[in-house]
């Protein structure tokens, strides 16, 4: 027979005691009090037998002070404990539903004072917002009660055990217990009493709770009013002033809807609220009503009767100190963000947030998909066998959750479905959840990855599909079987709207693709779009051994089992920083779009030849907003250098509409590229973005085309000695050793980059191409081939008339394969010019990461510290990442060219650069200019202070070595970055295949 305290910590009910039924968080002006601050704490390495620590006198001088909210995990530097990461894994043996013996147990105690006019109250309520993951509480010694469901709310009855003057709340919480089981998400474990604590003076003839639904429909705002409340809290009044609506019900029989003219409806674009109020004479409420109509209509998920595309993020409440608590100022800024970087929806993955943050939504504007508390994903490694979803003992926890996550945030406009939570099998317990919801509100659709067949479900959803499969979705009459469906399962779930609830795995550079994602939602009205994984990082700060402050992931603090940097898989890093994959998020999505006519040549003037480029086609693909918030404006550029600009005569382009607009006659320059770029802005400022903040750019290349100087012949090689002088560059044996007076080393072949984690990934083959091999990630095969150990051998070395050319054999230890490369230097015209030609042998079987050369550049007495460049920028860009990517003239230091990825990899690759200029102190060192090869590619640039083969090697960025060297490379072609880590491959058209490929270089001395 178990122990009583192990019996309690496996116990699969939600709680005991005096805990009152889940209701609205509400803003009321009845009387309360927050017991956030600091408390005593003790914590014991398991769950100690006594529980003499709740008793009024007992003595807690000597233990320590911790504040609530907080998690004990990230309190004392280690004193209490370390955090815990793991994705899949249980970090304790898979026993449902017990824990071990070993299990960490926070007891705490506050003293509050409760004023003397609280006697009058009718119920003194305690409310926890959250606590991870089960705790018993105990009030002046009396037990009070027990609950778990780590974010979710819970309230306790005191009344019978408070008084007037002082008093002392004592809590017992444990790390483990069989609530565990179903919080099985991606996320750390940081057990604590992370969310406020606050006690509440119910007053006599007080609202209980308040549910305000708001429709519209048809420019008719509809009100009804559900409120809980005993018959002699009547009459109730509802007011909204703005509308001037009052309602006076007198019982509640008189409750009842009604109609409101002049109303403007919410949409995640145009988040109109309205203050309201709801009263008695005892008590006040406060609401925000959104107006807006949830339905699906056939295949459409529609708001107010117009098609939803969501452009979402997953999101986390993480923060690098703070981990779960919830900070108002910084989730602020976390939203205005997102909106800043066109998101407009967030999948609360995979819990509720607090309550605060729905707030924010509902006034920024989100389309959320709110999420319960619910994961049993450690129990896929076992079939599912044992799985809670399908086990009747876990029923009640189950409808315990969802009915709390459902009543708590019910009044939030901001949410337009209901999700049963993730990666949780199926099973009839799912089933009893979903049909509790569409009893409760019926209004709001039920989503839930995991019914792959749409038993219980309104919406398909499926996360990491590919992109054909997501295209076979959408399509008509598609004959092709969809995951874990029969032929009329899958027909089933054709009929309903789409939604890929987490895809574009954004775990370190990446993800790639995510334009081909976003031409199928405007291609098949049925794909309503998705969320990606995910918002930010989750790393938690931390210092080095030499005290260097980093962003720690799993396995930092020691856990036996963990899942690495699985956690740093954002759009944002751990400290707020948007990643390049975010800049590309925003570029792909963004809600306007240009679609440029067609071009004719008419004369030419004073050496410039006048193009009309007749009209460009203006589309708002907004959902409800039109354009009069966006200004457009226009400029020319000629290589990169401003020459005209001008504001752009847009009309009013409604929601859904297109406006044909004439273009400005723009000179084209003979002897520069020109380029015109157009950006919609904002016109005004708003809550979360300054006016002048751009939400969409399109580019029009207008240059004249040039072709590349040819090759010129050459036919008096002899052999030589390699020793020689060319221009600004000096050589020693075949090599290059200086260059403008400065050492240098290279050109090397380089086809190694350090690994993506998406290079590191085996989530899949792409079943569309023969670049990977299911199960070995690129990376693998890389080291395979030997790709980050190459070595030279050189071949042969001649010389001509200002010109030096060497053959150089480049393979891998224990290889047969290998590269030739064939680098030509001469004078031309004065200008020092490198051709270099690469050729495979026969035999290579896996993709490349790159082909490029790199030239080492040691510090000397002045080290190369920066850029400034003609091509793709200002960030970094990829093959299948480049939307984010416009031509101009860009200049950076060394180190801001680079991404600080919490794991170090490939990083910093500027796109098709015409002029490199490198800079030391901000003077130019050396000037590069890039001749297109025959079919007129141009390389790319990467400069940093690392080689691929360092940064491979390190873990964390204070892990890689002090360097005294720059390295500049030149890449011919790049590799594509997909979503392997958790997705997609790289698409065939982006894959770097072996092949010869041509790099031409003009290099000068700086200016």
């Amino acid at each position: 027979m178990p122990s009583p305290i192990s019996a309690y910590v496996s116990d699969t009910s939600p709680g005991r005691g005096a805990l009152r039924p889940a209701r609205s968080w509400l803003h009321s002006d009845a009387p309360s009090r927050s017991l956030n601050g600091n408390w005593r704490f003790h914590l014991s390495p398991t769950v100690p037998a006594e529980e003499d620590f709740a008793a009024e006198g007992f003595d807690d001088s000597g233990w320590d002070s911790i504040p609530v909210p907080s998690h004990w995990v990230l309190q004392g530097d280690g004193a209490h404990g370390r955090p815990i990461y793991t994705n899949v894994q249980y970090p304790f043996p898979i026993d449902p539903p017990y824990v071990p013996d070993e299990n960490p147990t926070g007891d705490y105690r506050r003293h509050f004072e409760v004023p003397a006019d609280w006697s009058r109250a009718e119920r003194v309520v305690l409310r926890f917002d959250g606590v991870e993951s089960l705790f018993k509480v105990w009030v002046n010694g009396d037990e009070i009660g027990s609950a778990s469901g780590s974010r979710l709310a819970h309230e306790f009855d005191v009344t019978s055990s408070v008084r007037p003057g002082g008093n002392v709340v004592a809590v017992r919480v444990h790390q483990w217990s069989a609530a565990s089981y179903v919080e099985d998400q991606d996320q750390w474990w940081l057990p604590g009493i992370f969310r406020d604590v606050t006690l509440l003076a119910r007053p006599a003839g007080g609202i209980e709770d308040v549910w305000l639904r708001a429709g519209f429909d048809g420019g008719r705002g509809r009100i009804e009013t559900e409120i809980t409340a005993e018959a002699a809290a009547f009459p109730v009044t509802l007011r909204v002033p703005e509308l001037g609506v009052e309602k006076v019900w007198a019982s509640a029989a008189d409750v009842a809807p009604f109609a409101v003219d002049g109303v403007e409806p919410w949409s995640a674009e145009l988040p109109r609220l309205y203050d309201v109020t709801v009263s008695t004479a005892a008590e006040r409420i406060e609401l925000r009503a959104g107006f807006r109509t949830v339905e699906i209509r056939g295949d459409r998920f529609l708001v107010n009767g117009r098609r939803v595309v969501l452009h979402g993020m997953n999101r986390h409440e993480t923060h690098p100190e703070r981990g779960r608590v919830f900070d108002e100022e910084h989730a602020r800024e976390d939203l205005a963000r997102m909106k800043r970087f066109n998101v407009n929806a967030i999948r609360t993955s995979h819990y509720p947030p607090h309550p605060r943050l729905l707030d924010l939504a509902d006034e920024l504007g989100f389309w959320v998909v709110l999420e319960c508390d619910l994961e049993t994903h450690g129990f896929d490694k076992l079939g599912w066998v044992g799985n809670p979803s399908d086990d009747p003992a876990w029923r009640a926890a189950y409808l315990d959750r969802i009915e709390r996550t459902v009543e708590r945030d019910k009044n939030h406009p901001s949410i337009v479905m209901w999700s049963l939570g993730n990666e949780a099998g199926t099973g009839s317990n799912l089933a009893a959840m979903s049909a509790w919801v569409h009893a409760r509100d019926p209004e709001r659709p039920v989503h839930y990855e995991g019914d792959h067949a749409g038993e219980y479900t309104d919406v398909y959803s499926r996360m990491y599909a590919s992109v054909p499969e997501t295209e076979q979705i959408g399509t008509d009459g598609s004959r092709a079987p969809l995951l874990n469906c029969t032929p009329a399962q899958g027909a089933r779930q054709r009929t309903k709207p789409f939604v890929l609830c987490e895809y574009a795995h954004a775990m370190g550079n990446g993800p790639g693709a995510l334009d081909q994602y976003e031409e199928l939602v405007h291609r098949h009205p049925r794909l309503h779009g998705g969320f990606v994984w995910e918002w930010r990082d989750h790393g938690i700060l931390a210092k080095a051994p030499d005290g260097t402050p980093y962003y720690a992931y799993g396995g930092d603090f020691g856990e036996v089992v963990h899942d690495g940097n699985f956690v740093m898989d954002g759009m944002l890093l751990s400290d707020d920083v948007p990643t390049p994959g975010l800049w590309e998020y925003k570029a792909v999505v963004q809600p306007v779009r240009f679609t440029f006519g067609e071009l004719s040549s008419v004369s030419g003037i004073n050496g410039f030849n006048l193009v009309d480029a007749d009209h460009v086609a203006i589309t708002n693909l907004r959902h409800s907003a039109d354009t009069s918030d966006l200004r457009f404006r226009w400029r020319v550029e000629h290589d990169g250098r401003l020459v005209d600009a001008g504001d752009l005569a847009v009309p009013v382009v409604a929601a859904g509409e297109s406006a044909r607009v004439p273009l400005p006659k723009i000179a084209v320059a003979d002897d520069a590229e020109t380029w015109l770029t157009i950006d919609a802005e904002l016109a005004a400022g708003t809550a979360w973005a300054d006016e002048g903040h751009v939400i969409a750019t399109a580019q029009l290349d207008r240059s004249a085309r040039r072709p590349a100087p040819a090759v010129p012949p050459r036919g008096d090689w002899q052999p030589g000695d390699g020793t020689l002088t060319l221009g600004i560059a000096e050589f020693e044996g075949g090599s290059l050793v200086r260059l403008a007076g400065r050492d240098v080393a290279g050109p090397r072949l380089e086809l190694f980059r350090a690994p993506t984690d998406n290079d590191e990934g085996t989530s899949g083959e792409n079943e569309e191409t023969d670049t990977g091999v299911a199960g070995v990630s690129h990376a693998e095969l890389w080291r395979r081939d030997g790709l980050d150990r190459l070595t030279s051998r050189l071949v042969s070395v001649e010389q001509a008339d200002g010109a030096l050319r060497t053959v150089a054999k480049v393979s891998a230890a224990d290889s047969a394969l290998s590269v030739t490369v064939e680098s030509v230097w001469s004078v031309e015209g004065g200008e020092l010019e490198l051709r270099v030609e690469i050729e495979p042998s026969r035999g290579w079987s896996t993709v490349w990461p790159r082909i490029g050369i790199r030239f080492d550049l040691p510090d000397g007495t002045a080290p190369v510290d920066g850029a400034e460049w003609f091509g793709l920028g200002p960030l970094e860009s990829y093959p299948d990442s480049m939307r984010a990517a416009r031509t101009g003239r860009f200049s950076s230091t060394i180190r801001d060219l680079s991404a600080d990825y919490a794991r170090p990899q490939e990083t910093g690759h500027r796109s098709q650069v015409r002029e490199l200029s490198l800079t030391s102190a901000g003077g130019e060192v050396l000037r590069v200019t890039a001749v297109p090869d025959s079919r007129g590619r141009r390389p790319g640039f990467t400069l940093g202070r690392h080689t691929p083969q360092q940064i491979a090697r390190a873990a964390h960025p204070f892990e890689l070595p002090h360097s005294t060297t720059s390295h500049l490379f030149v890449d011919a072609a790049q590799h594509g970055l997909g979503s392997r880590a958790c997705g997609p491959d790289v698409w065939a058209e982006f894959a770097l295949r072996p092949e010869s490929r041509t790099i031409r270089l003009r290099i000068a001395a700086g200016s």
